[in-house]
């Protein structure tokens, strides 16, 4: 879907918003993940938390690059009791945010914007290392 710059920064402000979730419910879901078989994962979330995090600051350079006001809002947090609930929560927000990554790609290029493009890239990357560790945590 093609859009302008001000629609493109209105997005990345979503993504902005979810970063910050994912960034919090990471650093739940790794303090209160209880059980041994879970010790590894809990150490990769944390990384992951920390990740989340670094895209944000990313995104919101970006934001303020083109104009636009990074949002201090933020998105949706879920929780769980259930640590394989936990990181099914998790994967699925990683698997939207390479889906949604994709979208922001592809108009980041349509606007001629290859270095936003390029950013998104390196984002997207490490989108896709979080769910392949999810998905091996999750026996998948």
């Amino acid at each position: 879907m093609a859009v302008t710059i001000k629609q493109l920064v209105k997005l990345l402000n979503r993504d902005l918003e979810l970063e910050y979730s994912a960034a919090i419910q990471y650093i739940n879901h790794a303090a209160v993940m209880t059980g041994a078989e879970y010790g590894d994962i809990i150490k990769e979330l944390k990384i992951h938390a920390t990740e989340e995090i670094q895209h944000a600051m990313v995104l919101a350079d970006q934001i303020d690059f083109f104009g636009g006001a990074p949002s201090v809002n933020v998105g949706e947090i879920l929780t769980s009791q259930n640590p394989k609930a936990m990181l099914k929560q998790d994967l699925d927000g990683e698997e939207d945010a390479i889906r949604r990554y994709k979208e922001r790609i592809e108009q980041a290029e349509a606007l001629k914007e290859y270095a936003l493009a390029g950013q998104l890239r390196n984002i997207l990357a490490m989108e896709q290392e979080h769910a392949m560790d999810l998905k091996q945590a999750l026996g998948k």
